[in-house]
């Protein structure tokens, strides 16, 4: 496995913050002229008594997120508070901002783990700003699911009540770089829900782990406990079902052996790939659904076969639709 490259970002020598700003000295201002002493002594006590007017009328102001500092610092930031409210699903921006057109039926995008990484660096390296109206040079929204949905290559701008139709759930165990851990709040789902990338663990004991996230002010890489700073326990891990191994585009070996890739169950396609997926279905116990048995194409008696083995496994929703991915794959055929 990859283990993905830590970044060097400088320290937040340059934030804007208001609790920054207020922070800074103030060049000392030089002597008074004599002539001018009894001025400033009654300029200084008007200013200060405004001063703490302001102060006593305004909470303290709070800093910005904690970024990534000295790279042999192991230590993790303090908790982040912030919001990261999310756009709907849309399309990819062209130029000047206009939405461009999805190509129709087009089979998933497939991708490696490597691939997922570099893309998720180039925003990083970019330091992207967070938006939930802007959209980057490459097309895709500058929020937090937006930046899952450039890392992963989608076809479209998603968000968290939609990635998990794209992905299968898996294990904490399971986790390797380029997964997500989604957390989706239906109660306040564009603002209460948020996405990150996972890069790898990064102790032995799996309790901390590289997070590449898009968050205010902007993109970033940081050491995160498992499974985030807060609401840990409805953080949810997913997988690409269009990951790969090898390089994407060529022909490469898919996760999980002899997976032949997402776009070989689509409806209507023929294949002894199908003919197998369906013996073992029958094996596991999930054969109910075809009424003469599995055959060479590729039918809603598959697909809901499939389905049933996923509800098996736990997974609900987006992650037990019925097509195979490659960890789908992986643990039928295990």
């Amino acid at each position: 496995m990859e283990t993905p490259v830590f970044e060097e970002i400088d320290p937040a020598s340059d934030c804007d913050c208001p609790g920054c700003r207020h922070g800074r000295r103030a060049p000392s201002p030089a002597p008074a002229r004599p002539a001018a002493r009894r001025a400033l002594v009654v300029a200084v006590g008007t200013a200060t008594a405004c001063a703490a007017g302001v102060a006593a009328a305004l909470p303290a102001a709070a800093h910005a997120p904690a970024r990534p500092g000295d790279p042999a610092d192991e230590t993790p930031a303090p908790a982040p508070v912030h919001d990261t409210p999310q756009g709907e699903r849309a399309p990819l921006h062209g130029p000047a901002g206009a939405p461009a057109s999805p190509e129709t039926g087009a089979p998933l995008p497939e991708t490696t783990r490597a691939q997922i990484i570099e893309r998720a660096k180039r925003w990083v390296a970019a330091k992207v700003p967070y938006s939930m109206t802007s959209y980057w040079s490459d097309g895709y929204r500058q929020d937090c699911s937006g930046y899952v949905s450039m890392a992963w290559g989608l076809p479209a701008n998603e968000w968290t009540g939609s990635l998990g139709t794209f992905s299968d759930r898996i294990t904490k165990d399971e986790l390797q770089p380029g997964d997500i851990l989604l957390f989706h709040n239906e109660a306040d789902p564009e603002k209460g829900s948020h996405v990150v990338i996972f890069g790898g663990w990064t102790d032995t004991a799996r309790t901390q782990y590289t997070a590449y996230e898009q968050t205010p002010p902007h993109t970033r890489q940081q050491t995160t406990p498992y499974a985030y700073w807060n609401n840990s326990s409805r953080y949810l891990p997913y997988r690409y079902k269009g990951v790969v191994t090898g390089t994407a585009g060529g022909a490469p070996a898919a996760t999980g052996a002899g997976y032949p890739g997402r776009a070989a169950f689509r409806p209507g396609v023929r294949g002894d790939h199908v003919t197998r997926l369906g013996e073992q279905l029958v094996k596991k116990g999930f054969g109910g659904f075809y009424p003469a048995g599995p055959g060479p194409r590729w039918g809603e008696a598959d697909r809901r076969a499939v389905e049933a083995f996923q509800r098996a496994q736990g997974w609900r929703g987006g992650a037990a639709d019925g097509f195979p991915g490659p960890e789908t794959w992986r643990r039928l055929f295990a």
